[in-house]
């Protein structure tokens, strides 16, 4: 278990993570999500003892980590997976971890396989793809077999194969009752591996909650009208405050209805006659959440053409 208490850290005057709290629990995959300068990095940083905090504090499995005499075997982590020595062999660099942190040699071999590296094993670092880098990162996190994992942006640079190999992996670990603590900016891939998510914006909490508790927080939540009177029943649902434009889905007798209800929707378009073909209430996806509930945090807003 990963637990952040009141974690904060400034860089000359400005603050990075801001009385930060959050509990990141085994058996399931926890995604970490915030905009670019939000404080992510900094507070991984910190629970690995990496950076040292300004105030508060951040433990593995109850201790600081820094006080785990042989770190491998308690957290596995990928921060940076061009942090290593393009002149040494995918083995020749874990071996040394391995080594260092005593864990028999075997584990070598093992991980490796794990990660689809084994014909890659004696091929030197620095001719290796960011996707087979990211491959050799997650295998140093397995190396101890530890209980806590973290990763940050892992599958950056993976072709859709290694993607879907990454995901089953972390979900395996969280199933195996690993905490598994995911960084990554691609929504579409958070929402297909996280359970829980903690969201933070300008080094601050905006959530921490399910995914599904997140993405119903968006005052996006809509619903889809299929009617072959399309024209007539967003004139009716527009006078009764709905906003109401075209569902990109499919053809023009489908409409996507925010602001009201299905049950109000149906009572209306059954006051003024006018048939429906279908009334469904969509959850909002996790993108849509995301951009609205982080967008006072975005650091560099784009401007409007």
């Amino acid at each position: 278990m990963i637990e952040v208490n009141e974690l904060s850290k400034h860089y000359g005057g400005r603050t990075a993570v801001d009385h930060l709290p959050f509990t990141v629990r085994p058996g399931r995959v926890t995604g970490f999500l915030g905009p670019n300068g939000s404080g992510k990095s900094t507070t991984l940083r910190m629970i690995l003892g990496l950076d040292s905090p300004d105030g508060g504090t951040a433990t593995v499995g109850g201790v600081p980590f820094r006080r785990h005499a042989r770190g491998l075997r308690h957290v596995g982590a990928l921060l940076d997976a061009g942090q290593v020595h393009g002149g040494r062999s995918a083995a020749a660099h874990l071996s040394a971890l391995a080594r260092s942190n005593g864990i028999a040699s075997r584990r070598v071999d093992e991980v490796l396989r794990e990660v689809g590296l084994a014909g890659a094993a004696t091929r030197r670092v620095g001719g290796f793809s960011l996707g087979m880098k990211q491959r050799l990162g997650i295998a140093a996190a397995l190396l101890g077999d530890p209980p806590v994992l973290m990763f940050d942006e892992p599958i950056n640079g993976m072709d859709p194969e290694g993607v879907l190999w990454a995901r089953r992996l972390f979900r395996r670990l969280a199933a195996e009752g690993r905490t598994v603590f995911l960084s990554s900016h691609l929504m579409s891939e958070m929402e297909n591996t996280a359970d829980e998510l903690v969201v933070i914006g300008r080094g601050r909490l905006i959530a921490a909650e399910s995914l599904r508790e997140f993405a119903a927080r968006s005052a996006r939540l809509g619903v889809v009208v299929g009617t072959p009177q399309a024209a007539e029943l967003t004139a009716v649902l527009a006078a009764a405050g709905a906003d109401v434009e075209p569902d990109g889905t499919a053809a023009t007798e489908r409409i996507a209805v925010t602001g009201l209800p299905a049950d109000r929707i149906g009572a209306l378009a059954c006051e003024h006659r006018i048939p429906l073909t279908e009334l469904t209430t969509r959850t909002a996806s996790l993108e849509q959440a995301f951009m609205e509930l982080t967008a006072d945090s975005v650091e560099y807003p784009g401007g409007t053409s």
